[in-house]
């Protein structure tokens, strides 16, 4: 095979490879100066420790699209309480993409979600325990998530903006317990703007409008929050574990940056 062919195959596969848990780390973070100069403004002077042993963080090394790299948060350590996490992509333009607090019911913590990534950078999880701070992450290849085009027309992002979507992907068949963990994923149709994208046809900057909270409920129990910027990606997904407390709903609310509000009652089990 001609060694132009070799090289295209070995990207390719790389580009496809999947993540598995227990695979040796291929993308640790890297060493850099960008992170020493974020750090006070992330975390100010509080100690950070290394996660080893309680969280990892899973993305693609090199990502096939820039504007949804999808990046994974499970623990590690099944006794610890995650109470809250900050995902920071160190060299994008607004570098704390999220920050997320977990109700007790998200343990332990196996949470997705999808981010822009702009250039070569490392993308760090800070997560939040009764003892202090934890971080872990890995160096992505990607660029230009911040700038890439949206996917929709903006009049037609706007005419379903807000809805929302649940999708279920354990036995909904069996018995339901008050004990019973539950894999669920949500999806919210926003175009995300980042403020850095231009319309196709203008070629003038679409003004940065995002979804800047969110919270998802199951009867009074808060399963998860999340504090948003213009590193999460259009049409924001989420993919979680949750144990489920016999509510036959989740209640998703979310504001944007335009002081929009969102709220939709999905419910959890077929059927209902």
């Amino acid at each position: 095979m001609p060694r132009k062919s070799l090289c295209l195959a070995a990207a390719l596969t790389l580009a496809a490879a999947p993540l598995f848990a227990g695979e040796p780390i291929k993308n640790p973070l890297i060493d850099g100066e960008t992170w020493e100069g974020l750090r006070y403004d992330v975390v100010g002077d509080a100690p950070i420790r290394d996660a080893a042993g309680l969280l990892e963080l899973e993305a693609p090394f090199r990502a096939h699209d820039a504007a949804t790299v999808p990046i994974i948060l499970r623990q590690l350590d099944p006794t610890a309480e995650i109470t809250a996490a900050t995902v920071v992509i160190d060299e994008n333009p607004a570098p704390i993409a999220a920050v997320m607090g977990f109700g007790a019911s998200m343990a332990p913590l196996d949470f997705e979600l999808r981010v822009r990534v702009n250039q070569y950078s490392n993308v760090r999880v800070i997560a939040e325990t009764d003892d202090g701070l934890h971080m872990t992450g890995r160096f992505v290849k990607a660029s230009g998530g911040c700038s890439a085009p949206a996917t929709r027309d903006p009049a037609e992002a706007l005419l379903t903006m807000g809805k929302m979507k649940l999708r279920r992907f354990r036995d909904e068949s069996a018995p339901q317990m008050s004990t019973a963990q539950r894999e669920a994923q949500i999806m919210i149709r926003h175009p995300n703007y980042s403020g850095l994208q231009r319309d196709q046809i203008t070629q003038l900057f679409i003004p940065a409008h995002f979804i800047d909270h969110m919270e998802v409920w199951q009867g009074d129990d808060l399963l998860f929050t999340m504090d948003g910027g213009i590193s999460v990606s259009e049409n924001p997904v989420f993919r979680f574990t949750y144990s489920d407390n016999g509510a036959p709903d989740l209640v998703v609310k979310a504001t944007d940056t335009d002081g929009n509000s969102f709220e939709t009652v999905l419910p959890k089990h077929a059927g209902t």
